[in-house]
């Protein structure tokens, strides 16, 4: 370890562009991944407008009406500069953390500072695009921090999420009411599906009704599975029928669906092992070289047309990265 660190010592500049080249091809991939996936954008628009009109159809909520602005004053100064402060704040909410405005907006400010003195003083960029290249990162790895720590809570909770409706069907058909059987959920189990029916419990104890407030404590966990059983309730309150043969069937149908990826997941996995390979390949030839022979391989970034053979390699890497992370990636 000791040898490698001496060697990628004394060129700081290849390190740093051979790292930035990594972050920049694997966040491209994931950008693009995201913004094209039109099917999932489709089905969550669908499910939102379900959503919205089973909200409007039960009235006004009287627990918006009571809730407190309890958000200190760097968080006031951050929700006033900051753009669109009001997804942010509900996109902090998910984490099911404590985290407010005022500590992302320092984080950004810490990682951006950071980013840009290193990038001065140990890789000698200049000043302008260090500073480029540190609000970039400021703004970049927290917004991917607290993607992931979002995924992972609704992931948990998507998981969790059947064995607390089934907690509802046996309140349900032992007699007591939805209300009860709700409440039921947020002491008996634990994690993310705990803490959404104990906000769930507490908008019934202020009069909101039960779909209504299913709906609106399902914005802060933002999966479709909530939304199905917001819907489904909203739909038996006005069609009636028997709910815990509904709510049943709902819980069958949300461990089939999970089954489902898991499944798509196990049979892809060779094709992900194989994309991770293909992948991580020439950056391992690449080490490899370095540390043979360091003279030749850094003839790549000394004369004009190294560097642009690293730049086309790299785009050729990102959209054969792209195509087969899509091929492996399915929507359920």
């Amino acid at each position: 370890m000791n040898i490698l660190l001496d060697i990628f010592a004394e060129d700081w500049r290849a390190a740093a562009v051979v790292a930035s080249a990594i972050c920049s091809v694997c966040i491209f991939i994931f950008l693009i991944a995201s913004v094209t996936n039109r099917t999932r954008k489709h089905r969550e628009r669908r499910i939102d407008r379900a959503t919205a009109m089973a909200i409007q159809s039960v009235g006004p909520s009287i627990a918006s009406l009571r809730r407190k602005d309890s958000s200190s004053s760097i968080d006031r100064f951050a929700f006033r500069f900051l753009p669109q402060p009001e997804n942010l704040r509900l996109r902090l909410e998910r984490t099911g953390l404590p985290i407010g405005l005022g500590h992302y907006v320092l984080a950004m400010a810490i990682i951006s500072i950071a980013e840009g003195f290193s990038a001065v003083h140990f890789i000698g960029l200049p000043v302008l695009v260090a500073a480029l290249l540190g609000i970039a990162s400021g703004v970049a790895i927290p917004h991917l921090l607290v993607g992931t720590l979002v995924k992972r809570r609704q992931a948990r909770f998507t998981a969790d999420l059947p064995e607390g409706i089934d907690v509802i069907v046996r309140g349900l058909r032992a007699g007591l009411p939805v209300s009860e059987s709700i409440i039921a959920v947020g002491r008996e189990l634990n994690g993310p599906v705990s803490d959404t029916f104990a906000d769930v419990s507490e908008r019934l104890s202020l009069g909101d009704p039960v779909e209504k407030a299913v709906l609106e404590a399902g914005v802060k966990i933002d999966t479709p599975e909530i939304k199905f059983f917001g819907i489904s309730l909203s739909i038996q309150r006005e069609t009636g029928g028997n709910l815990a043969e509904t709510l049943s069937n709902l819980s069958d149908i949300l461990r089939r669906r999970r089954q489902m990826k898991l499944k798509i997941k196990a049979l892809s996995s060779e094709a992900r092992a194989s994309a991770y390979i293909l992948g991580c390949l020439p950056f391992v030839m690449f080490t490899m070289l370095y540390l043979v022979n360091n003279d030749y391989i850094m003839k790549l970034f000394n004369d004009p047309r190294g560097v642009a053979m690293i730049v086309g390699g790299l785009f050729m890497m990102a959209c054969g990265g792209f195509v087969m992370f899509r091929m492996v990636r399915f929507e359920i």
